[in-house]
């Protein structure tokens, strides 16, 4: 299995898309400032994640996410958990 996964930094409030293989050392990676790209914005809170059989589709999810499509989807998927 896959995961697509959707951070929220409680640093800036900004989101993260990604996939990996395994979600919890990934999450920790994160969180432990081992992630280049995110390094200076942890601590990270899971949001959302989703599983997926493959790789390729673990790609194509995240690579959806990210736009501006997907950022809607995600929204609206938690709105009542964002908005309280």
């Amino acid at each position: 299995m896959y995961y697509v996964y959707v951070l929220k930094s409680e640093k800036d409030n900004n989101m993260y898309v990604g996939y990996t293989k395994n979600l919890r050392q990934r999450i920790k990676n994160h969180n432990e400032s081992k992630v280049k790209s995110t390094k200076n914005r942890r601590p990270f809170r899971l949001l959302y994640y989703e599983a997926c059989l493959n790789q390729k589709d673990a790609t194509h999810r995240e690579k959806y996410l990210k736009t501006s499509w997907g950022k809607r989807y995600i929204k609206n998927r938690l709105k009542n958990y964002l908005t309280g």
